[in-house]
């Protein structure tokens, strides 16, 4: 506001010529202006009134200004007591700097943090504090603060007063500070804010973030590597992951399946979808997968349900069962054959165990029916009973061989044996009862290798399986073939029958009869089964053959269809090379004597000698002592060898020879011939047993018996055994 122009005043018409001086009003403070008294009854055109009123105007501005910069310096020192106070109370380093880095100012986090403890001196500079590495660029940061108004150094690195170093960003404020005189000068407020928390705080989410990306890898590393198939889907039902099994079981591209519907590949999957709300896992087992090419595969399936923040997430977990159905297959096959051989194994036990009292009976029969001819030979209406009677005898004798064949579980003695020549004596025993409408086909090459067999077993399941094959045919026009062929090494056929895996001498036998029924080719090998009327077979035949195979470290394979025949094959092990040129030794005699010449002619005993026979069955007993009594022998029965011994011990000259039977009740026949040898050990000692095998033949011998009988043999056989051991002198 202007000061009134008063010069009119000093050019009134009616004031005097000199006018009085006034004072200085600017120069006066507003409480020094005169106060001029000044009559009230002025006109109102008079100039002094109008300058009277101006100037009192002009002084009642002057109080309201005056009242105004009272209230501005109020406000004034109020903001710069907030000031301080907020300077003071930042919980941050805080500091103002001039342009010489001096210190003008600093609030108490800064005294703590920059000044040693135990002193008082004053925060002078604030560069020295900064590490000689980051100088150069915090200096660069006041500069551009100096420009921009404000600029940031981050982790910059400080030494505190303690020695201690931490690493913080510094926040740079230039306030520019005008001056009366001169340009304005420039004063830097800084503020530090530690980051040693922030950057630890960073550190270990970054350790985190490395974690959750190592664990993705991982979990993708898993997925993709897993050996079921892994889909997952979203709450639409669409395909979000494609694991590499789930491509190549479901034969279908990643890229083309992502995307698509669950129900494409897992149709009886989706409504399990449904089960999300109630469950985080979910079973479903065996269902049926289609492929991207339509073919149906069975698989077990299971189910995770994930609720995430951004929806609904389902793993389906899906794994192949076609091998695993495959493998249950055969190992049921496997358990069927298991079953079947434990089955023939104990029938084989049985057979074995009844082959000792029927080998009596059968014994007892045959020598008494040559007894009574001998007796009844002017009796021909007798005799020829009698002969029927040996005949049915020696039917059953051989009816109880087979049952050993089947029976006996330790190895045949086998040597190389060339295929053809067994198979052409089977044919040369097969044409002389082979009837007129059957034909006989024998196919065989001689470049075959050798096999490992004893020919006589060989022979008789040949010769047993193409008799089966001559009654399945019966009276009609028909045709069986033979033939010998290499079969190399195969894992399924060896993993089927149960073989080694090696390779093998296959001889099949094959006619074009009316074939077998399913329900019977499950127990074709049992034996005593038979689906031939009763008194036209014994159902022994194909349990020899089993027998035979089992003992020969090969198999038998049967395969027919109804109306066209069927096959029988024999898989024998083939001959190792090393060995070929060994020759088949000449076959044992039937009396299996050791260390006792044979003889053709048996002369009459000099003088009585005097047998021990010892023997749990009373007729075989009764028959041996009638039978070496006719050919002038002193014989004593035993039906217990523990009496036997007892006699043996009471006059052990009285006897000149012993024969014991091997299997007595509660007793072996082995350890008799150990007693006899302990009290005469030049006591001629004969074995007789229904069951003889190699490793009772070699107890035998190690005992100190010179001969193993067979039971039951011809009598003829029997007497020649005893004339031997008794007088070796005349053979």
């Amino acid at each position: 506001m202007s000061r009134p122009d008063l010069s009119f005043l000093l050019h009134r018409e009616d004031a005097p010529a000199a006018p009085p001086s006034l004072p200085d009003l600017d120069s006066m403070p507003l409480e020094a202006l005169p106060v001029f008294e000044l009559p009230e009854d002025l006109p109102d055109d008079d100039p002094l009134a109008a300058l009277i009123a101006e100037l009192r105007n002009y002084q009642n501005e002057l109080e309201i200004q005056n009242k105004v910069l009272d209230y501005s310096q109020a406000v004034a020192e109020s903001a710069s007591e907030r000031f301080e106070a907020l300077f003071s109370s930042v919980p941050l380093p805080l500091l103002v700097l001039d342009e010489h880095d001096m210190v003008i100012q600093a609030n108490a986090m800064a005294h703590n943090a920059f000044q040693a403890e135990g002193h008082d001196r004053l925060l002078v500079s604030f560069m020295p504090y900064v590490c000689p590495t980051d100088t150069q660029r915090v200096a660069q940061a006041f500069e551009a603060s100096r420009t921009a108004g404000h600029s940031e150094a981050h982790e910059v690195i400080f030494t505190l007063g303690s020695g201690q170093q931490i690493q913080a960003d510094l926040h740079i404020a230039c306030i520019q500070i005008p001056q009366r005189e001169g340009p304005a000068i420039a004063q830097f407020m800084c503020a530090i804010v530690d980051q040693g928390p922030l950057l630890a705080e960073r550190h270990q989410l970054q350790e985190r973030n490395d974690q959750l990306h190592a664990s993705e890898r991982r979990l993708e590393s898993v997925i993709n590597s897993s050996l079921d198939a892994i889909i997952c889907v979203d709450r639409d039902q669409r395909i979000t992951v494609f694991n590499p099994t789930a491509a190549a079981l479901l034969l279908c591209p990643v890229a083309d399946a992502l995307g698509s519907k669950l129900e494409r590949f897992l149709p009886d999957a989706v409504h399990a979808l449904d089960l999300a709300p109630l469950t985080t896992q979910a079973m479903l087992g065996e269902m049926t997968a289609r492929t991207a090419t339509g073919k149906t595969l069975p698989v077990e399936v299971s189910m995770s349900f994930e609720r995430l923040s951004d929806g609904e997430v389902t793993t389906v977990f899906a794994r192949d069962l076609t091998s695993h159905k495959r493998a249950e297959a055969q190992r049921s096959e496997l358990e069927m054959q298991l079953r079947e051989s434990h089955k023939m194994q104990a029938l084989g036990t049985m057979a074995g165990g009844i082959a000792h009292d029927f080998n009596n009976i059968v014994g007892a029969i045959l020598g008494n029916v040559e007894l009574a001819k001998a007796d009844c030979s002017h009796n021909p209406q007798a005799l020829e009973s009698l002969l029927e009677i040996e005949k049915a005898g020696r039917r059953a004798r051989d009816l109880v061989r087979q049952i050993l064949t089947f029976s006996r579980n330790e190895p045949p003695k086998r040597y190389a044996v060339h295929a053809h020549e067994v198979m052409r004596d089977t044919e040369r025993l097969l044409r002389v009862t082979l009837p007129p409408a059957i034909e006989l086909q024998v196919n065989v090459s001689h470049d075959l290798p050798c096999m490992l067999a004893d020919p006589t077993q060989v022979e008789q399941a040949l010769f047993n399986l193409t008799t089966n094959a001559v009654h399945a045919l019966g009276e009609s026009r028909g045709l069986i073939r033979m033939e010998a062929a290499l079969s190399l090494s195969e894992q399924r056929l060896c993993d089927r029958l149960g073989l080694t895996l090696g390779d093998y001498l296959v001889i099949t036998v094959q006619d074009n009869g009316p074939g077998i029924a399913p329900t019977t080719l499950q127990r074709i090998f049992e034996p005593f089964f038979t689906t031939k009327p009763v008194g036209q077979g014994t159902g022994l035949g194909l349990a020899v053959v089993h027998g035979v195979m089992r003992t020969h470290g090969g198999a038998v394979d049967v395969s027919s269809q109804i109306g066209q025949g069927s096959v029988f094959a024999l898989y024998f092990p083939v001959m190792s090379p090393e060995i070929l040129g060994i020759q088949p030794p000449a076959p044992p005699a039937s009396s299996r004597a050791c260390a006792v010449p044979a003889a053709s002619a048996v002369p009459a005993p000099s003088g009585h000698k005097h047998v021990m026979y010892v023997d749990d069955d009373q007729a075989l007993v009764s028959l041996v002592q009638r039978l070496l009594r006719r050919r002038g022998y002193q014989v004593t029965g035993f039906l217990d060898p523990r009496e036997a011994t007892q006699a043996l011990r009471q006059n052990p000259f009285a006897y000149d020879l012993l024969v014991t039977d091997y299997n007595m009740p509660g007793y072996c026949g082995v350890d008799l011939v150990r007693d006899s040898k302990a009290i005469r050990p030049d006591l001629p000692v004969a074995l007789a047993s229904g069951y003889v095998t190699a490793e009772i033949e070699a107890q035998a011998i190690a005992a100190g018996a010179l001969a193993l009988i067979y039971k039951p043999n011809d009598v003829n056989e029997l007497c020649e055994t005893v004339d031997r051991l008794i007088q070796p002198q005349q053979f």
